[in-house]
């Protein structure tokens, strides 16, 4: 079951993720940053949940990802690069709550910041699993 679980979420995170550039593509910038916000957090769920971790009800990425490093134990790695990345961290956090709350711009150039953030968020979290 839990193997179905991880499945799921990593189909739906590559879900968002084309969905992202796919709303990049059309200008649509603040619906890239939701979606890539999106994606990045079922990413870090399905990685926790396949290192049997249950993940918190929370939707803080930073947070997620920190639990990650601690659980591969290699926290100090994970915090030195949440802290180089806090802000990129904070905007995707930022996409989440705008997006649904609050109505908020998102640039060019910023979405597709937060798209490249999360591919190497990825790839970090990928060389830890090796």
């Amino acid at each position: 079951m839990r193997r179905e679980e991880v499945e799921k979420l990593l189909d739906r995170s590559k879900k968002f993720r084309d969905a992202a550039e796919f709303h990049f593509s059309r200008g649509d910038y603040d619906l890239a940053a939701f979606n890539t916000e999106q994606s990045l957090q079922l990413f870090l769920k399905a990685k926790l949940l396949e290192k049997g971790a249950e993940f918190p009800k929370t939707y803080t990425l930073r947070r997620l990802f920190l639990l990650l490093g601690e659980i591969l134990r290699k926290q100090d790695e994970f915090k030195r690069f949440a802290d180089e990345k806090a802000l990129e961290f904070a905007s995707l956090e930022d996409a989440y709550i705008t997006a649904r709350y609050f109505p908020r711009d998102f640039e060019k150039e910023e979405a597709r910041k937060l798209l490249d953030f999360a591919r190497e968020v990825e790839e970090l979290i990928g060389r830890a699993f090796n």
